[in-house]
């Protein structure tokens, strides 16, 4: 068993366990190589077929190949998908282009995220965060409360000794559950590598640019890149200082910008 074996079935544990302690439980699917792996861990821990819904939050401003791969593998990995919107906010015209992007993201991402848990009424939310990604998200718990407003305090939170996890919550709370805290962006794509896991086109290069982060197309900026397959993304990563998230305006707006977003419910 290699490296790689070891973090899926870590994974697979945490994934399951959080079926178990929580039936009401959804994942949340950005339509990113980080989710993308997570869904592929979720049907491999299911031997094929999620029992549970898998939630998408669409800001309307996504790149099209990612509306293009969503609807590709909706269909052909039989997900139960929710399409989570603020249907209000974008009446009211709230964009990226238009609103500064704390508000935009607290806008069109967390309140849409709210609006349908509470909706559904769901007691837990897998999500594909990774510590080695942001500073903030390095703060995480595999299993990581928030209360009955969604806001989550970092500065308390539970301690995971042994692999001893709080999965348990109270009725005015939910739990977020991030079974991917353990792995690197590395080791993603060896993973995605070695299981031939279908990634949205953006991560290749194409005439000398391409994505690391993807999410609204006003708000990411490629890099230059020659890596157009998987095998040379490896190789570039494994020399780059080129931080993942450079390319994500919400990350730079603001000091702290992500640290408040999230201390509100933001991903």
């Amino acid at each position: 068993m290699d490296y790689l074996d070891t973090l899926e079935n870590k994974s697979v544990y945490v994934i399951r366990e959080a079926y178990s302690r929580f039936r009401n439980i959804a994942m949340l699917w950005s339509i990113g190589k980080d989710s993308t792996t997570l869904l592929w861990l979720c049907r491999k821990a299911f031997f094929g077929k999620i029992p549970f819904p898998i939630i998408h939050i669409d800001t309307t401003f996504k790149f099209k190949e990612i509306y293009e791969f969503r609807d590709r593998y909706v269909k052909d990995w039989d997900l139960n998908l929710i399409i989570s919107k603020n249907e209000a906010a974008i009446e009211k015209g709230i964009s990226p282009t238009k609103n500064d992007k704390f508000s935009c993201c607290n806008s069109l991402k967390t309140e849409a995220l709210k609006t349908t848990l509470k909706q559904y009424d769901f007691k837990a939310l897998l999500l594909a965060i990774r510590r080695d990604e942001h500073g903030i998200r390095a703060k995480e718990r595999y299993f990581s409360p928030r209360n009955i407003n969604f806001e989550w305090n970092y500065a308390n939170q539970p301690a995971e000794l042994w692999d001893q996890y709080k999965s348990k919550s109270v009725t005015e709370e939910h739990i977020r559950v991030h079974p991917m805290l353990h792995w690197t962006e590395l080791d993603i794509w060896r993973y995605i590598q070695r299981e031939k896991i279908p990634v949205v086109g953006l991560y290749f290069a194409k005439g000398g640019k391409r994505y690391r982060s993807i999410g609204c197309e006003t708000c990411c900026q490629a890099i230059d890149s020659q890596a157009e397959n998987i095998k040379k993304i490896i190789k570039e990563l494994q020399t780059t200082k080129i931080a993942e998230r450079a390319g994500r305006a919400q990350d730079k707006e603001q000091a702290y910008m992500m640290q408040k977003l999230r201390s509100l419910g933001y991903m």
